[in-house]
């Protein structure tokens, strides 16, 4: 028998999102939490019509701190995380569903049988030699990558090191948790770490105009990590932040990760990707 899951989302002004994103799962989740930065949209309100239970809080420019905030509320013993551009497929759902009424073994021997597992495979060493080791290797399993599928300017992105873009998206309750210390962050989990097959949809950017704006706050974000960090404004920073690091993003995620398979989407994907290094650099270099 499936166990209970509770959705838990942070929000602010996404009136144009969560009602999609809450209609993808309102079939396979027992409870919404969601809290929301004092939005000025109607997002609480269509929240509601869903029956999701709302706390209204502030809206810090780390949002992972209300993702803890809404984990911290649930009360079932499962958490499915979601962000208000994301949704659920059917499939996924289906698995999600499947996963809860699973043994451990059980969980191992399907963890075996992924159509994708070479990829995923190869997707957490990637992130554990930027992050560190992710779970355990032993005990039972306490939280799931899923792949997402992205959606940006007209088109589901598959190359440039976009896919699998694997995120933490399903766990159990006390077995993962955000330490919202740094917006690019790990979860931080107690026990093995799965992954799931189906794809979770992220309709990232349906327009220039919004992945511009998504764009300059993850670059406001990197400027102020920055200054937290002290950074030395000196010549090799200079050089590795308006130079180095820029071109080596381009080439990389374009040619060598075959980002230019995606077309117009994938070159402008990494030009504009790869201009957040300067972009946050110079941002730093004018903090007062």
């Amino acid at each position: 028998m499936a166990k209970k899951i509770s959705a838990a989302i942070a929000t602010y002004n996404e009136e144009a999102n969560i009602g999609d994103c809450l209609k993808s799962i309102k079939n396979i989740v027992d409870e919404i939490v969601i809290v929301d930065g004092s939005s000025t949209d109607k997002t609480v309100e269509i929240a509601k019509e869903f029956g999701a239970k709302v706390i209204i809080t502030d809206n810090p420019p780390n949002f992972h701190i209300n993702k803890q905030k809404a984990f911290d509320e649930a009360k079932n013993g499962w958490i499915l995380y979601l962000d208000a551009d994301e949704r659920v497929s059917k499939e996924l759902g289906q698995e999600i569903l499947k996963i809860t009424e699973m043994d451990n073994s059980q969980i191992e021997e399907y963890q075996q049988t992924l159509k994708n597992k070479k990829l995923f495979d190869r997707h957490t060493k990637i992130l554990e030699a930027r992050d560190g080791n992710i779970g355990d290797d032993k005990g039972d399993y306490g939280a799931f990558f899923v792949p997402r599928s992205n959606f940006f300017l007209g088109k589901y992105m598959r190359y440039g090191g976009v896919y699998p873009d694997g995120v933490i998206r399903f766990f159990k309750k006390g077995k993962a948790y955000l330490p919202a210390k740094d917006v690019h962050e790990q979860m931080v989990v107690q026990g093995r770490v799965g992954w799931l097959q189906n794809d979770l949809i992220h309709i990232d950017s349906k327009t220039f105009k919004r992945y511009l704006e998504r764009n300059s706050r993850y670059i406001d974000l990197l400027s102020a990590e920055m200054e937290k960090n002290k950074l030395k404004k000196n010549f090799s920073n200079t050089m590795g932040y308006m130079m180095i690091k820029p071109l080596s993003w381009f080439f990389t995620t374009l040619i060598f990760n075959k980002g230019i398979l995606d077309g117009f989407q994938g070159i402008i994907f990494s030009f504009f990707s790869a201009l957040r290094f300067p972009r946050a650099y110079l941002r730093y270099l004018n903090r007062e």
